[in-house]
């Protein structure tokens, strides 16, 4: 009896050069579509699928593989005589081999500016149909959703004219698993809509084990989302240095991100999921310089990310100043620059590209038996969103410098405190971080003690607010000139009170920013 192939691709890859090998060890092709037409124009004796049921394509292509005579030719079960009655009554032939690759949802979706129409357009409906229908019944069917698998089933059809039944399991479990993905990809472009979701579906894919986890006696992997494409941490390209760790990852992730919210040439630098040191500049080379600067000492072992290329000159300063880093992350390395960085062979290096703030994420903590969703803090302010609460007013390069710290003290662990200032040269700098307390003038103080003098003249940030007036007392001993934080405490005339006494001006965001 003679074998029939239906194929229907929208991955072309290797596709003339399989058809004509299954031509030639004497199998029959049906076709539809864009494949018949390549197949036949490659000068094989294609039928399409139309003529193969009786039955044209209608509604511009939607309907025409959703047939009993393919889905019976399929779904047949060849051992069964009822099934063998069934489909002699019916002129149903039996389809030997389903090869089937889906219309391209997910490259669709990522594309810029993709429509809703365009998008669900590209929802394949007959394709994973089939599919699903030849794995069910991999006992008879060979069902081949990979091109990387064409040589492997002609080899054995050449052999023993048919697949092993091994084989056409392993193709089934594959199928499977693409069709997973595939029907994944589409709910959470839907769920896009309602960010959070009633049910939440997860996928992701390994990445590598690693060698431990926060603690060497913790077992550990990465996973990497393989929808997702942003310039962050697992899509980083890894140029050079030792393997990456599990706090390794956790940090670069955070000074990524962070830096991220910057659109000058900045540096962050991060100590134990902490921003130990921030700068932007008008050059990445004096934003890296002052941003060790803010606090050498904590800087020993940390994790720089810059939202620029890693230049000669910052090579340069690392090695005058003898820096041992961890991690460097930027959007690309300059030749002679990543030259010289990989003498300090220990050094992670890792190109990210151009580092875009992701503004439809969300942000997933675990708790024993559960997670907690939300929309991550993808707040911006501007100027217009500062309320001036106070008799005094702050000046522009306050004002500056407020925002700058902003976007910073979100990036904090709370209780979150920073203090920075804009020079005389235009730069924004940190000058003092206060990070995880448990009560809010705890990290004022230790922000104001860790920034010593560099602390006076600087403006305050808080990402929350302030409980009582004791917060902007010692503010004031530090040397702040004027305060950002949100606003709402019932106790808030108290406070815009005592930076009145104190001289100091204060602006209220009403955006809370916490990050636990």
């Amino acid at each position: 009896m003679k074998k029939i192939a239906l194929i229907s691709v929208s991955d072309k890859t290797g596709i003339v050069e399989f058809a004509k090998e299954l031509e030639r060890l004497g199998v029959s092709i049906i076709s539809t579509g864009g494949t018949y037409q390549l197949l036949a124009d490659s000068g094989l004796k294609i039928t399409k699928v139309s003529d193969f049921t009786g039955y044209p394509e209608i509604m511009d292509g939607r309907v025409k593989t959703l047939n009993p005579k393919i889905h019976g030719g399929i779904l047949g079960l060849r051992d069964n005589d009822n099934h063998q009655k069934d489909a002699t009554v019916n002129n149903v032939e039996w389809i030997d081999f389903v090869v089937v690759n889906l219309y391209p949802f997910v490259e669709t979706i990522a594309k810029p500016n993709v429509t809703e129409q365009v998008a669900i357009e590209n929802i394949d409906i007959g394709g994973p149909t089939m599919l699903r229908a030849a794995a069910k019944n991999f006992k008879f069917v060979t069902v081949v959703v990979d091109p990387s698998d064409y040589s492997k089933v002609t080899e054995e059809l050449a052999i023993n004219n048919q697949t092993t039944l091994e084989t056409r399991k392993l193709l089934a479990a594959k199928c499977f698993d693409t069709i997973e993905k595939y029907d994944t990809a589409i709910t959470q472009y839907f769920r896009k809509i309602n960010q959070l979701p009633e049910q939440l579906l997860l996928n992701y894919e390994k990445v590598t084990t690693l060698r431990y986890g926060e603690n060497p006696h913790q077992k550990a992997a990465f996973f990497r989302n393989p929808e997702n494409r942003d310039a962050n941490i697992t899509n980083a390209k890894v140029l050079g240095g030792k393997e990456l760790s599990f706090n390794n990852i956790v940090d670069a992730d955070s000074a990524i991100e962070l830096v991220k919210e910057f659109e000058r040439p900045t540096v962050v630098i991060v100590k134990h999921n902490n921003p130990c040191g921030v700068a932007s500049s008008e050059t990445i080379d004096e934003a890296f310089k002052l941003s060790h600067q803010v606090d050498t000492l904590s800087s020993f072992g940390g994790v720089v990310a810059m939202n620029r290329a890693f230049t000669v000159e910052v090579a340069k300063y690392i090695e005058e100043q003898k820096l041992f880093l961890e991690i460097i992350a930027c959007t690309h390395f300059e030749p002679e620059a990543l030259e010289l960085i990989k003498k300090k062979p220990n050094i992670r290096l890792l190109e990210v590209g151009e580092m875009l703030l992701d503004t439809e994420r969300r942000d997933i903590k675990k708790v024993a038996g559960g997670i907690l969703i939300q929309t991550a803090d993808t707040s911006i302010l501007n100027k217009e969103d500062l309320k001036v609460v106070t008799k005094l007013s702050p000046n522009e390069a306050e004002i500056n410098a407020m925002l700058f710290a902003r976007k910073i003290v979100k990036h904090v662990k709370s209780n979150a405190i920073i203090f920075a200032k804009t020079d005389k040269n235009g730069n924004d700098i940190v000058t003092g971080i206060g990070a995880g307390q448990m009560s809010r003038i705890d990290s004022v103080y230790i922000a104001r003690h860790k920034g010593g003098e560099k602390v006076q003249g600087s403006v305050m940030a808080s990402d929350a607010f302030f409980p009582f007036p004791d917060g902007i007392e010692e503010a004031h001993k530090a040397g702040a000139t004027a305060i950002l934080q949100p606003g709402g405490s019932i106790k808030d005339s108290e406070v815009i009170a005592k930076a009145d006494e104190l001289g100091i001006s204060m602006v209220f965001t009403g955006v809370r920013s916490f990050r636990h």
